[in-house]
């Protein structure tokens, strides 16, 4: 009994203390961290913004101040505007696409067929393989007399056989199947881990109500995991406007800059023409797209929950 009284006393001792603010909170141990990651984070942002502003090669120790010259030369230059547009056709694409074959994957697998965990790690793997390795393979697959033609050429299709990757009329295309082979399998995993969370009885009365397998995905699943949608089109957005691995390992952002994006373009104009001041232009317009598509995106989510509730 004594013990217990005690327990109660200092119990009541310590409430007292944190009502009085005299014991730390949990701020004072993340405040190092936190002032350490944002502070490099928004000094690298302020010290581009200011970059932006010179006429720097990156080593010169006199710079010229330009104001916002780069700026006024980037918007005028169709070279950004050609990559910018890859940019959004990518983005559109490849996000369609994904979504598509990961909420249908996700909802096969969840309806328990054999092997399914073979199946779940088939999907997965191609976003373990680095770039690097993925690279030269597809660039061989791709090539004039790689697999992909010799197999249209023994289907009976030879006619449609090119050099996927050496023109520009169909290198984007070619991109764009890359990084849809390379990264559905977040979306599966995202979608599978969503619908894991729907209430089996749910299902189940739409099964009584005589919904099919269409049906429910689509009036019941879909509007469920509306969530998980609008966070992979704010990552996919995101992700498209920092593109740089895929179409520089495998066409070096050709031919004719039919693969540039963003990313490529930031990367050449600073590093082998030595524009590091226009170069931090395009990475400021970067970070200003990037952050309008992820606020608009996330109002847009929270737009349409807002209106489904009152509804």
């Amino acid at each position: 009994m004594a013990d217990a009284a005690v327990a109660v006393r200092a119990t009541r001792t310590t409430d007292r203390r944190r009502r009085r603010g005299l014991l730390p909170t949990g701020l004072p141990w993340v405040l190092p961290a936190l002032i350490v990651s944002a502070g490099l984070m928004y000094f690298c942002i302020g010290y581009t913004g200011y970059i932006s502003t010179l006429d720097w090669n990156g080593s010169a120790p006199d710079p010229q101040r330009v104001g916002f010259a780069n700026f006024t030369q980037l918007f005028t230059d169709p070279i950004f505007w050609g990559a910018l547009e890859h940019t959004v056709v990518f983005f559109v694409i490849t996000f369609v696409v994904q979504t598509f074959l990961g909420i249908v994957f996700a909802a096969l697998l969840h309806s328990g067929p054999k092997l399914g965990v073979l199946y779940r790690i088939v999907i997965f793997v191609p976003v373990v393989i680095a770039p690097a390795i993925m690279a030269p393979v597809f660039r061989q697959l791709f090539a004039a007399d790689g697999e992909f033609n010799w197999v249209l050429q023994h289907v009976g299709l030879g006619a449609l056989a090119q050099p996927w990757l050496a023109q520009s009329s169909t290198a984007l295309g070619a991109i764009i199947v890359i990084q849809i082979w390379g990264q559905t399998g977040v979306t599966f995993v995202l979608y599978f881990a969503a619908m894991s969370q729907i209430d089996p009885e749910i299902l189940e009365a739409a099964r009584l109500d005589g919904a099919g397998n269409f049906r429910t995905l689509t009036n019941i699943i879909w509007p469920m995991v509306r969530g998980t949608t609008v966070a992979l089109a704010t990552l996919s957005a995101i992700g498209a406007l920092k593109t740089f691995d895929v179409p520089y390992l495998v066409t070096l952002a050709g031919p004719n800059f039919a693969t540039e994006f963003l990313g490529t373009f930031i990367y050449r104009v600073s590093i082998p023409l030595a524009q590091v001041g226009y170069g931090s232009a395009a990475s400021i317009v970067l970070l200003l797209l990037a952050l309008g598509m992820a606020i608009t995106l996330q109002a847009q989510g929270r737009e349409r929950g807002t209106r489904r509730v009152r509804g």
